[in-house]
């Protein structure tokens, strides 16, 4: 699908991490404290993170279904001890107790506003659970009318089942929706897979698009869907 001659969607779907919330920024400073703490200086937290995201992603689409806390947890010790790190159970604790504490970015408030000011309903589609995804939510002004986690639907991106029980919980078709995200191996293949409008948040992270999918729009900021939209006639 594409954003031109289509109707206006009823709902607006988002990534939260990332897209609303400064996951990078809050991730590396949670991981450079942890490695401050061990007192290694050796191992960059660049390196951490890229060792901890592949095994998160690897668990999140291995049977059973866990909790994102659980998977978390397991995910940074596994990254600690590939990397000759000992892991203890304080950092996943500290990593748990961060991530609902990260901010937004500095236009998402207001974007959202008026999103909401053009008539438009908002809900989060995010690889979380509940509990961590509220203390984030709590920060969005409450312009958020709905919250869809992997916790709620037992699975996680780019499964489409995440996605399947999103809108059947808004009771609307995959084209009365545009998800707007962050992440190209995730939602990405979710949209390309599953035939949704998409538009990508490209925040200058380093990453890539898929090389069989190209979103319907890229843009930098949140805020610059407003006259995306506006100039569709939305």
């Amino acid at each position: 699908m594409t954003l031109t001659h289509t109707p206006r969607p009823q709902w607006l779907t988002f990534d939260c991490y990332g897209t609303l919330i400064q996951w990078d920024e809050g991730l590396k400073a949670v991981v450079g404290e942890i490695l401050s703490e061990k007192g290694e200086h050796q191992i960059d937290v660049g390196q951490l993170i890229d060792v901890y995201d592949r095994h998160e992603h690897r668990l999140e689409q291995t049977p059973p279904h866990r909790s994102f806390r659980e998977l978390s947890t397991l995910g940074l010790q596994l990254a600690l001890e590939e990397l000759g790190l000992p892991s203890l159970p304080e950092d996943s604790q500290r990593l748990a107790a961060a991530i609902p504490k990260m901010p937004p970015f500095a236009e998402v408030i207001e974007t959202l506003r008026e999103l909401k000011t053009m008539g438009f309903k908002l809900c989060i589609v995010s690889n979380t659970d509940d509990d961590i995804i509220a203390g984030n939510v709590a920060q969005l002004g409450g312009y958020i009318d709905r919250v869809i986690t992997a916790q709620q639907a037992g699975a996680y991106k780019p499964a489409p089942r995440l996605f399947d029980y999103a809108h059947e919980q808004l009771g609307v078709s995959r084209a009365a929706v545009v998800h707007i995200c962050a992440s190209p191996m995730l939602d990405h293949t979710a949209a390309r897979d599953m035939g949704f409008r998409c538009v990508w948040i490209d925040r200058g992270t380093g990453r890539q698009l898929l090389p069989d999918y190209r979103p319907d729009a890229i843009l930098n900021r949140l805020d610059q869907v407003l006259p995306l939209f506006k100039s569709l006639g939305w």
